[in-house]
């Protein structure tokens, strides 16, 4: 295979005011055409930073300090911005990780996909939409004619990550980077996109550069893989020879921390992330804070069995023919807006201390059962009794109402849902404030300080924007402002599928820590079955707004009695490769 992209002991470095940081260390990397080549690591390995580099976009004052970047004989370091510009986009394409920031919430969907076609190709505006048409149907979204002239905002965030692998593929590229393309799919779309790339390199003989924290996606598809921690190559090969048969202790111990599909474990292995402890200032700390302090104030005044059978537990929720219709305008005298049923007729009950599961495809309505819960939209009909009173509407459940402290929301994007104009300080001291559990700012201090510590975070980290953080550490972050709240009911809308695997079992062992010694009740909402078979104990299976299945965890994954949730387990990318290291 001839080679496309060669990448030759390239360093990147960012000059801070604690010094230069380097964050790549003198890396090789090749790619060939009609090959994908895997990049896996911790989040703040590199990765991204990688295809920062060759695609020219690194951040300011980011730069690359030595080696070489070699595109089909052209070396990418010498070129002017003008010939960097007809490079990037049409003959090396990216699909970045977060399509809520790499969409323009102004712009239908068809203006972009058309807008990008026409600066790459000498089409017609006609021609142009046939090929977004015909884009949008290769990557699996439904009601094409309808749905592209729709914004961003009205897609779910699969379906946005569709569009952009869709936009990213309008100028028929030679090399795509692909920043976790599969990050926020389900797992029968993630193998749909999974076929169409290997596809790509097939048929069209391009390489691709797949960045991602899922071992089984790598496993899946990749060639080739390599694995960097903090800026280093720590191993490099064959994907069967890496993953079945590691040779460096990180890369055995990363492999054991993927969750297993086959069975439940009592706690993943945790590997010690170091991209936290070179970037972070760890001197800097807050007198008396540290993560027990953080324990003893989350269980202040909370009581709970956790060895009582959970037959009986009180329920804390249920919910009875719950329904959630979207209008796109109000209804006229003549025509009535039949409106999007969401959800339709959903029935559960939780108990007091259980983790519930819930699965289904993007837009089967999982993140609006939790938005109507937590009180973000509101029900078109049904109820919902919460700790045995009745729990209102969003828009009728005043600020003062008890259980907007009590049920508390992590959510699925923590770039998105994490306000960038504020410290990480501010951010978590906020609800602290807001429900005055501590009016001393000193003690509010300590607070944040610590509550960061017992999520895995340096003190330090408190002073510094969300922006200056990796995905998987803002969403440490949201997690700790979802804490400091003391809720007894805590709602994760895929809190886990930004993280790479190592951060990843860190969390859902912070959780499981929780759920044990606190008695936190978790509606847990993910994508990766293998993940809810470690964290869940029932499981709710939704498909297009109707629940199709509920049953005990060990039950569902050992018969699936639904048809829908025997094709998603079915779909779940094989990890057999890996079951010697698991």
């Amino acid at each position: 295979m001839d080679t496309l992209l060669n990448i030759s002991q390239l360093s990147v470095k960012f000059p801070t005011r604690f010094g230069e940081f380097t964050a790549l260390d003198n890396i090789d990397l090749s790619v060939a055409a009609g090959e994908i080549h895997g990049l896996v690591g911790e989040s703040g390995a590199g990765k991204s930073t990688v295809g920062a580099a060759i695609m020219g976009l690194l951040q300011s004052p980011g730069y690359i300090a030595s080696g070489d970047i070699n595109f089909m004989g052209e070396q990418l370091g010498s070129l002017s911005a003008e010939q960097y510009h007809a490079i990037r986009g049409q003959r090396i394409s990216m699909i970045f990780q977060d399509p809520q920031t790499s969409l323009n919430p102004l712009l239908r969907v068809s203006e972009q996909l058309i807008e990008t076609i026409r600066q790459h190709s000498d089409v017609s505006h006609a021609q142009a939409r046939d090929r977004a048409i015909s884009l949008l149907e290769e990557t699996g979204i439904r009601d094409v004619e309808q749905r592209m002239d729709e914004y961003p905002h009205q897609f779910s965030g699969g379906m946005r990550q569709r569009v952009v692998i869709a936009l990213a593929l309008c100028s028929d590229p030679e090399l795509i980077i692909a920043d976790e393309p599969t990050t926020a799919l389900d797992v029968s779309v993630q193998k749909q996109i999974l076929a169409l790339i290997r596809a790509l390199c097939t048929t069209r003989n391009i390489g691709i550069i797949l960045i991602t924290h899922d071992i089984g996606v790598i496993n899946e598809i990749t060639d080739r893989v390599t694995v960097l921690r903090s800026g280093r190559v720590i191993e490099s090969g064959p994907t069967a020879q890496v993953l079945g048969n590691p040779s460096d202790e990180y890369t055995k111990a990363l492999m054991a921390a993927v969750p297993r599909l086959d069975k439940r474990l009592d706690r993943f292995r945790n590997i010690v992330s170091d991209d936290i402890l070179t970037k972070e200032n760890t001197s800097w700390v807050v007198e008396g804070a540290s993560s027990k302090l953080a324990s003893d104030w989350l269980l202040q005044d909370h009581q709970f069995d956790t060895q009582e059978p959970d037959d009986n537990r009180q329920s804390i929720l249920s919910v009875t023919d719950l329904a959630v219709t979207f209008y796109s305008g109000q209804p006229g005298w003549f025509k009535r807006d039949p409106g999007f049923k969401a959800i339709s007729d959903i029935n559960f009950t939780m108990r007091s201390g259980q983790v519930l599961g819930v699965v289904g495809e993007s837009g089967s309505g999982k993140s609006t059962l939790a938005k109507a819960v937590v009180g973000l939209v509101d029900p078109s009909h049904g109820e919902m009794i919460f700790k045995s009173a009745v729990l209102p509407p969003g828009s009728r459940r005043a600020r003062t109402h008890p259980a907007r402290r009590q049920i508390q929301m992590v959510f699925q994007d923590p770039y998105s849902s994490l306000n960038n104009r504020q410290k990480v300080e501010d951010i978590i001291a906020e609800p602290i404030r807001f429900y005055k559990m501590a009016s001393d700012n000193k003690k509010i201090r300590q607070l944040v300080a610590s509550v960061l510590e017992l999520v895995e975070m340096p003190q330090s980290a408190m002073l510094k924007y969300p922006h200056q953080f990796s995905g998987g550490q803002r969403q440490r972050i949201a997690v700790a402002r979802a804490l400091v709240a003391r809720p007894e009911f805590l709602i994760c809308d895929e809190p886990t599928s930004a993280l790479d695997v190592s951060i990843q079992a860190q969390i859902l062992n912070l959780l499981k820590d929780l759920q044990q010694t606190f008695g936190l009740s978790i509606l847990f909402i993910s994508h990766n079955l293998a993940v809810i078979r470690q964290i869940s104990d029932s499981v709710l299976v939704l498909r297009n707004g109707a629940l199709v299945e509920s049953a005990q965890t060990e039950q569902f994954f050992s018969a699936p009695k639904h048809e829908y949730s025997q094709m998603l387990l079915r779909e779940t990318p094989s990890l057999a490769m890996l079951q010697k290291q698991l």
